[in-house]
């Protein structure tokens, strides 16, 4: 394979528009542009969204939704039958074997669902808990530990839950 036979072929690209070379080749004097005015100027033209003055459609219209994204907390979700497949035999999850075994980003908060069924006595720790997932964990006679979503966290309540 050579360069010349790289798809497009050479006579099926688009040829630039060449402006301001001649009357002959349609884009010469003003250069497409018409006579005078802001986009005939260098640099002219005005912003995008811009309405002559007219308050713009993006400001008539009301804010809607969060938009705090720096501070936005995406949970990694796991259900109670992928969490009981993994630790089949084990009584004790902590969040650091979640991480290890793989189910979620390391570091990534973390929230349990309540898909499947529990069939031995679990005692789980994570961020989130389903209502459903909290239920079925006690109902098989299992303990539900949830800790601060904030990874930064160093409040007072954090601290004396993690003591106890």
């Amino acid at each position: 394979m050579r360069l010349n036979d790289l798809y497009p072929f050479a006579e099926e690209r688009k040829t630039r528009r060449r402006v301001g070379r001649g009357s002959g080749s349609g884009l010469g004097g003003t250069s497409g542009k018409g006579h005078k005015g802001q986009n005939a100027r260098a640099g002219g033209g005005v912003r995008p969204g811009f309405e002559g003055g007219q308050m713009p459609l993006q400001r008539r219209l009301p804010k809607r939704g969060f938009k705090n994204y720096l501070f936005k907390i995406t949970f990694e979700v796991i259900n109670l039958d992928r969490l009981q497949a993994a630790f089949e035999g084990k009584s004790e999850i902590s969040l650091d074997d979640i991480y290890e075994r793989g189910l979620c980003r390391f570091g990534a908060p973390v929230k349990i669902l309540g898909g499947g069924e529990v069939t031995s006595a679990l005692k789980v720790e994570a961020h989130r808990f389903s209502r459903s997932a909290a239920e079925k964990i006690r109902a098989a006679g299992g303990e539900v530990k949830e800790l601060c979503a904030d990874v930064q966290c160093d409040c007072a309540a954090c601290e004396a839950a993690g003591e106890e």
